[in-house]
């Protein structure tokens, strides 16, 4: 088989899974596919050199550089056509909130909670992937957790319009 198939091969086994995780940094389907095709330009781009037994730490690693540096790079606003009428909609999905919660988060905590509760990995692993110490993992992922479980008993975030 040739590098070209195995690669492929990689691609159509992951690419759901690494955009989904791109969705849990970003909260935007279109940013989550850019990161996402980002991600496999690169694995593209060195698939001859690297090695299969880290593939999955090393895409997850490069989706989540790319999300960061994108986060510290560009300041993006939310385009609308029109200004809205009230700050939350009554009728809010709990998919909606919880996404609204995440994007109260810094990027590297977000990071850590979507890799750690999305694609359920240890926290070794989540060490490695952000170059820091597990027990920042540990701390930074409580925090974030913490803050979502704070943001989803607000009000605001429960459709209540008081």
């Amino acid at each position: 088989m040739s590098w070209e198939s195995d690669f492929a091969e990689y691609f159509s086994v992951r690419a759901v899974s690494l955009r989904r995780v791109a969705y849990g940094l970003s909260g935007d389907w279109h940013l989550a596919e850019d990161l996402t095709q980002h991600t496999f330009l690169q694995l593209y781009r060195h698939w001859k050199r690297l090695d299969k037994s880290t593939l999955d730490a090393y895409s997850r690693k490069t989706l989540v550089n790319a999300f960061l540096s994108h986060k510290r790079s560009r300041k993006r606003e939310q385009m609308m056509a029109e200004v809205p009428d009230q700050a939350v909609m009554a009728a809010q999905s709990a998919g909606l909130e919880l996404r609204e919660a995440l994007d109260l988060l810094p990027p590297k905590q977000r990071a850590l909670v979507v890799l750690r509760h999305l694609e359920d990995i240890s926290v070794a692993e989540a060490a490695e992937l952000l170059g820091i110490a597990e027990g920042t993992v540990k701390s930074q992922t409580a925090r974030g957790l913490d803050k979502l479980r704070a943001a989803l008993r607000t009000p605001a975030f429960n459709g209540d319009q008081s």
